[in-house]
């Protein structure tokens, strides 16, 4: 059964190619991005593929919170059901870390975006959806002033602490609905040739193939069905324990309750 599916990030590295795999499979596929030209040749190259499925393409700020409920907005209005959000897009460096906001860019864009276009899109879901979150084997306890844009970190904390924060609120809504998505968190692969790798550590890093073929079975296969609520860590090849604070539902409650503070303060 073809899914209509939604990829976040999805005009370089791991999202254009799980998008290039998911059309080739014949999905339709929702591809996002920030830069309108970049989105373009990427509708371009994807819309090539032989027997390919339907491509939409949708540009979308995601520092902007504004710009990530417009996305939602603009989702809903083509869809009625949406089968898989992979919530792909993230940022390591940037030239400017803090945003019209107020808060780290890194924040916004790894955590606290997914959350709220998770939210957004929760009724196109539904009980038989899937929302995979991009994770990483680099998590750090969350600093919760720096989560609310109080304090500044370098790149790496910054990083890291975005990738346990996306971590824990994933276990806190899945646990929390009753009727919803299956939420499951996903480290794709560490070192794996991603922009953000190679801005990162100046290297180009292992095939991405590997990273795409682990989204696409969260997003698609049985095994990843009752997994609401878990971590897979593709370096292990299994479900694994997240970082421990992950598995705190006190820690967890803090982090989810300081994303809401702040998208209710906009």
């Amino acid at each position: 059964m073809q899914k209509t599916i939604l990829v976040t990030g999805s005009t370089d590295g791991i999202g254009l190619e799980t998008s290039r795999l998911l059309i080739a499979e014949g999905h339709t596929v929702l591809l996002h991005g920030r830069n309108p030209a970049k989105l373009v040749d990427a509708e371009k190259q994807l819309s090539a593929l032989p027997g390919g499925g339907r491509i939409e393409s949708y540009v979308a700020d995601l520092s902007r919170l504004a710009d990530v409920e417009a996305l939602a907005d603009a989702v809903a209005e083509k869809h009625t059901r949406l089968d898989v959000l992979i919530n792909n897009a993230g940022v390591f460096k940037a030239p400017e870390t803090i945003t019209p906001d107020g808060l780290d860019v890194r924040f916004v864009v790894n955590t606290i975006a997914p959350y709220l276009l998770t939210q957004r899109l929760l009724p196109l879901l539904g009980t038989g959806g899937r929302v995979i979150n991009l994770s990483s084997a680099a998590q750090a306890p969350v600093d919760p002033k720096a989560l609310s844009g109080q304090v500044s970190l370098a790149d790496m904390e910054a990083y890291a602490q975005s990738k346990l924060a996306i971590t824990m609120w994933s276990r806190t809504m899945a646990q929390t609905l009753k009727d919803g998505p299956a939420i499951i968190a996903v480290n794709p692969g560490s070192m794996l040739g991603s922009k953000m790798v190679k801005q990162g550590f100046g290297v180009a890093g292992g095939d991405i193939r590997i990273g795409a073929d682990i989204l696409i079975r969260a997003a698609l296969a049985d095994d990843f069905a009752a997994a609401s609520g878990t971590y897979f860590d593709n370096d292990q090849g299994q479900f694994a324990d997240p970082h421990p604070d992950a598995l705190d539902p006190r820690k967890s409650e803090e982090i989810v309750h300081i994303v809401e503070t702040i998208l209710a303060s906009r």
